[in-house]
């Protein structure tokens, strides 16, 4: 699904998807995590395409009933159609797990798990290296940092899955970062990690999931908190090539809910007159 399709589902504003299947390939209560959560899948049900109504369109996020029948039609035409009952089931429960700084106990619980991972590797131990790699590079391409280790790309992003299930690192738009409970496992251990020495990162919120084309935009303009984005104008942030309506309607929506807006909201102006 599109980054602007969970959103709308997170909104409610979407509550079905239908694709073309040779069978079903998602149960009834399954829960996928996403940019935006969890959303959980209520139903799943084979339907002729010539039953789907305008109103089916609407709850589907399509444009009209006449787009989501070319669009189910774009590619195997011969394959039965299943419409999804999909709802938002809340916020994906590692955000908290990452955020939670264990004890000792589950200190030692997690080491002894990087343990036999790396022991069952047949190419040799690489959770400390990965989760020191991404200490040290933040935000940086996954490419680039497989090639540091010198892993091909979808095994490191494999491994980095791993490390992520148990809360240890986080994706972001671009690359990922160590997470608090990551770092805790570090520290404990004693291994030398680059970000000590780092000054603190500056105060304010993060800039949420936007999609990696705006966060590179902003960030090569200096524009790393969502304080930061309150400075400019709607119009100047649009402009950035990159940033595009889902960027910019993620950017509204997290500042309106931090109390923010953009330099020229006329609710802004009415407030500072």
């Amino acid at each position: 699904m599109r980054p602007a399709e969970l959103a709308a589902i997170r909104a409610g504003d979407i509550d079905v998807a239908f694709r073309r299947w040779d069978r079903p390939r998602l149960k009834v209560g399954t829960r996928m995590r996403t940019a935006v959560g969890l959303v959980e899948v209520t139903s799943v049900d084979r339907v002729p395409v010539s039953s789907l109504t305008a109103a089916d369109a609407r709850r589907a996020g399509a444009a009209s009933l006449t787009a989501l029948r070319q669009g189910l039609d774009r590619v195997h035409r011969e394959r039965p159609v299943y419409r999804i009952g999909l709802r938002y089931a809340g916020t994906d429960p590692r955000q908290a797990l990452r955020e939670a700084v264990p004890d000792a106990a589950e200190i030692e619980a997690i080491v002894a798990w990087l343990d036999r991972l790396d022991r069952a590797s047949p190419t040799g131990p690489w959770t400390r290296a990965t989760l020191l790699l991404i200490d040290e590079l933040p935000a940086i391409r996954a490419p680039d940092l497989a090639q540091r280790m010198g892993r091909d790309t979808p095994s490191f992003k494999q491994n980095v899955r791993k490390l992520k299930e148990r809360g240890l690192t986080e994706s972001l738009d671009i690359g990922y970062r160590l997470s608090a409970r990551g770092a805790a496992v570090l520290d404990h251990e004693g291994h030398p990690r680059p970000a000590r020495g780092r000054p603190e990162p500056e105060a304010g919120l993060p800039l949420p999931h936007i999609g990696a084309p705006a966060t590179r935009a902003l960030t090569a303009h200096g524009v790393v908190r969502l304080e930061q984005v309150a400075e400019l104008s709607e119009g100047e942030v649009q402009a950035l090539h990159g940033v595009g309506p889902y960027a910019l309607g993620r950017l509204r929506t997290a500042m309106e809910a931090a109390g923010l807006a953009f330099r020229d909201d006329p609710g802004t102006r009415s407030q500072t007159s």
